[in-house]
């Protein structure tokens, strides 16, 4: 079972293996050659990026030498690894025209591992497996074991706690509970259920998600499973848009009275972000301006004015076969001209502005990226726009790209990336002008997955097909054209299986997603606020394992699941 929870010995030959962290080895440079050498690494994940140097080893550290351990380094292992050994000191970064003794790739590092690294007399090095480390992928399938065995338990309880109510009604001659009667909802459950998973999986990725590196946001460019949360919340976001203009015109109130809702919704997101970003203490100073929802705000604020204001109340749907085959496209022509405006602007902005000291069009995350030539141009225009106006005190200070390329400071939810957020929510407003003005599910779906098709081309188009090499990268942290485009993609097709399953086929009621997506507002706040508190989170130990990091974040996930049907139980919902 050990292999299952990565357990480890607690010491091995005087090193204490407890003290290593998620995807971390250790390793033992032993050098045999005439003069002190220096060891230099590169993880696969930093693009173009510089060998950074580690330590110096001594000379002459023979095996079994009682110092071994003083010059004993972790190295992360999460990625595949890069090694260089030079014979002089040669700065903090090992650039390419720096010649090594020797240099070699390893790809089969794994975490709780110990490796011997020796520099021959001659130069040459070899790495050998002092003891082989763990396998990470173990804990997932423990963990999904162990919680699967437990829902099942607690869902054998549940129906002999009603079969036993049941009885006991009968025998008092009781009409059951109104209660326990499902209500019905006149409303497409899929797009709950759309908006309930996205919840479910932000608050999995925002509790750590085991600190696997493909569950949490990626460092730049690329695109990992946390990355495809947000935009599905602002896209479901938009579908809902033009649903509840609709029922607003139909009611009787003014388009005035739409937009003054509409702002007073957007003030009281951007305000709950703001109070959101000063949880770890007011400090007007250094208080972060922009965030989640902030972005959520705003880009509500924009399209929601722009559809209300640009919806038809008295449009009559054309006899033409083609009109009214193109009516959705026909009847939304205002607002794609609206994003088609943004995404011009975006673009011009991006790769027409001289940022100082930057490339005109560098996307990159500056740091040790292109071999540290552009040290302070993270994000490039995006990065530079939003450093004018917001300031570096009030700027987020942890991105991701810190971490693997040593960059400055940058907002992935910051001001700029605003732009083509609103084109994102368009698309989710298309996809609800679609949901009223189709009412056969084979004309919703197949629009849907043209849409998807479309931008999954063009996606195609602009990254090349590649992480790195594209055009347009896709990547988070800018909010890209072709982030855009890919993520979108995926909330078409999603949508379409969901409502097939859910609405068309009734194969599957949502369950318990439907009850996360009735009170996302509620789960989103109550998770960040109750971040650090018993019973949401909890720490053993060291916490240095992905099984407990794991178990941790789907309890806490399962939990606030638990909260939303308890609220769906007694039909509280509430929303902004």
């Amino acid at each position: 079972m050990s292999e299952f929870t990565e357990y480890v010995e607690p010491t091995w030959r005087g090193l204490d293996m407890r003290k290593l962290k998620v995807d971390e080895a250790y390793l033992i440079p032993k050098s045999l050659y005439n003069t002190v050498t220096y060891l230099y690494t590169l993880s696969e994940e930093c693009y173009t990026c510089p060998y950074t140097k580690v330590k110096a080893v001594p000379q002459h550290l023979a095996n079994g030498d009682a110092n071994y351990v003083d010059v004993t380094t972790t190295l992360n292992v999460a990625h595949p690894l890069k090694f260089k050994i030079f014979d002089n000191d040669v700065g903090r970064y090992a650039f390419s025209n720096e010649s090594a003794l020797c240099e070699f790739e390893q790809r089969n590092l794994k975490e709780f591992g110990v490796y011997n690294l020796t520099v021959n007399v001659d130069g040459t090095c070899r790495l050998e497996i002092d003891k082989d480390g763990v396998n990470v992928n173990y804990s997932l399938l423990s963990v999904f074991v162990l919680v699967s065995l437990v829902l099942t338990v607690l869902k054998i309880g549940l129906c002999a706690w009603r079969s036993y109510r049941y009885e006991d009604e009968i025998l008092d001659n009781t009409p059951p509970s109104p209660t326990t009667q499902p209500t019905s909802r006149n409303r497409m459950r899929s797009l709950d259920v759309f908006r309930g998973m996205a919840i479910v999986l932000m608050i999995f990725v925002n509790s750590g998600g085991g600190d696997y590196w493909w569950i949490e946001h990626a460092p730049w460019n690329g695109l990992h499973l946390a990355d495809v949360v947000f935009p599905s919340f602002l896209w479901i976001m938009g579908v809902c848009i033009p649903i509840s203009v609709k029922s607003q015109l139909s009611r009787g109130t003014t388009k005035m009275q739409i937009c003054l809702r509409i702002i007073w919704r957007s003030i009281k997101l951007f305000s709950i972000g703001l109070c959101l970003n000063s949880i770890n203490g007011p400090n007007l100073e250094s208080l972060r301006i922009m965030g989640v929802l902030q972005r959520f705000g705003i880009a509500y604020l924009i399209c929601g004015i722009v559809h209300t204001l640009l919806t038809q109340t008295d449009r009559i749907e054309p006899q033409v076969t083609w009109k009214r085959a193109l009516y959705d496209i026909i009847t939304f022509k205002g607002e794609l001209v609206v994003a088609l405006i943004l995404v011009i602007v975006h673009l011009s902005i991006v790769f027409g502005l001289n940022v100082p000291n930057c490339p005109k069009g560098y996307l990159g995350p500056g740091g040790q990226h292109s071999n540290a030539a552009y040290p302070d141009c993270i994000g490039g225009a995006t990065g530079y726009i939003d450093l004018q106006i917001l300031g570096n005190s009030h700027i987020y200070k942890h991105p991701t790209a810190k971490y693997i390329y040593d960059s400055k400071p940058f907002d992935p939810e910051g001001i700029f990336g605003c732009l083509l957020t609103i084109v994102q929510v368009l698309f989710g407003v298309l996809t609800g002008v679609i949901i009223l003005i189709h009412t056969d599910w084979r004309a919703r779906i197949t629009r849907w997955l043209l849409w998807s098709m479309f931008l999954t081309i063009l996606t195609a188009i602009l990254s090349e097909f590649s992480k790195e090499s594209g055009i347009i990268p896709i990547n988070k942290n800018l909010w890209s054209l072709s982030f855009v485009c890919v993520t979108t993609a995926l909330a078409f097709t999603l949508l379409s299986l969901l409502y097939y399953i859910i609405d068309v086929r009734h194969w599957w009621t949502g369950y318990p997603f439907e009850a996360c997506g009735m009170n996302a507002i509620i789960m989103y706040v109550g998770h960040t606020v109750m971040h650090k508190m018993l019973p949401w989170h909890w720490r053993i130990g060291a916490m240095n394992t992905h099984f407990l990091l794991l178990l941790e974040a789907v309890w806490n996930t399962l939990l606030w699941i638990g909260i939303a049907l308890y609220l769906d139980h007694k039909e509280f919902y509430y929303s902004l």
